[in-house]
């Protein structure tokens, strides 16, 4: 053997890109596709890194995607409890009620109907899914809720971003702020016409809404005793408005307890994403022996 020669040696392979993530699209709050509000949902993101998880839930696009995995192991559960991680395409939130009901619709077509646990940011949720009329249904329950005043100033700022005259609010529903898992500025609208138009200020609210940690701001009208039309500005999340918020309807459950609106035994219809062509309905029960809020809707997959 000459100097320059050398003995082959083997090669160790090159490590392989672990597979990407399976996302599936799914919408919340209808049976049709074309309906509700689409999240990505992605039932085992282990070993996702909170990076990973954003980069993800940018590309989907949607308002927000559900990240499951594992749950802790004081949470039990026998295959039907996870963690759950929810992002918007440009940050984390704590609670989503839509990709909630989503990722429990995903959930109940592959292991069957039945009670689920999601370990959220915002506490742990009990989720049920059922099959009612031949649709897949999930329901869920929120953390303990609470209502709060809301300072006349930012209301005032909220009203400005909105471009919304403060004599366009509805004087029998006040602004309070609510939370049922994530904050929510609630604001009535006096009539159907103000609640349809709906052109804002998309910096100047995304402001408010940092300073305050609100999670959308939920604008409403009230059409009877128990139906409302609702819409949610979303800048935080990078979105101009979420077609159906099941976090914030949990959240005005609880604000129309808190204000006597509704007894305290209720089932309530939330209408919204009418005005974007993608309606959704969203059912709120309330229960006296419970200060928990429930949010009910079917979901669907898009693709």
């Amino acid at each position: 053997m000459t100097n320059t020669e050398r003995t082959p040696q083997p090669h160790s392979p090159a490590p392989l890109d672990p597979p990407a993530p399976e996302v599936l699209h799914y919408t919340a709050f209808s049976a049709d596709p074309e309906g509700g509000n689409p999240a990505g949902v992605v039932l085992d993101a282990s070993g996702m890194s909170d990076a990973e998880m954003l980069a993800v839930a940018a590309e989907v696009g949607y308002s927000e995607s559900a990240f499951l995995t594992a749950p802790p192991e004081d949470l039990g559960g026998e295959g039907r409890a996870f963690t759950v991680r929810y992002f918007s395409p440009v940050a984390e939130v704590p609670f989503c009620g839509h990709a909630t009901i989503a990722a429990a619709v995903a959930l109940g077509e592959r292991t069957g109907p039945g009670e689920l646990l999601f370990a959220t940011r915002a506490g742990t949720v009990p989720v049920s899914v059922a099959v009612a009329d031949g649709a897949p249904r999930a329901t869920l329950t929120s953390v303990e809720p609470y209502v709060q005043e809301a300072a006349a100033e930012d209301v005032a700022e909220a009203l400005a971003a909105l471009d919304w005259p403060s004599g366009d609010l509805d004087p029998a529903l006040p602004p309070r702020v609510a939370f049922a898992g994530a904050r929510h500025l609630v604001l009535a609208a006096a009539s159907r016409e103000r609640l349809a138009d709906l052109r804002y200020d998309f910096e100047r609210l995304k402001s408010l809404m940092l300073r305050l940690d609100l999670t959308t701001v939920q604008l409403v009208w009230r059409a009877s005793d128990t139906v409302f039309h609702v819409r949610d500005p979303f800048p935080v999340g990078g979105v101009v408005e979420d077609p159906a918020t099941g976090a914030a309807a949990a959240a005005f459950g609880a604000y129309a307890r808190e204000l006597g609106l509704v007894p305290e035994a209720s089932v309530l219809t939330l209408h919204q994403g009418e005005d974007m062509g993608r309606p959704a309905e969203l059912t709120v029960e309330l229960r006296p022996s419970d200060p928990r809020v429930r949010v009910s809707g079917t979901g669907a997959r898009m693709r």
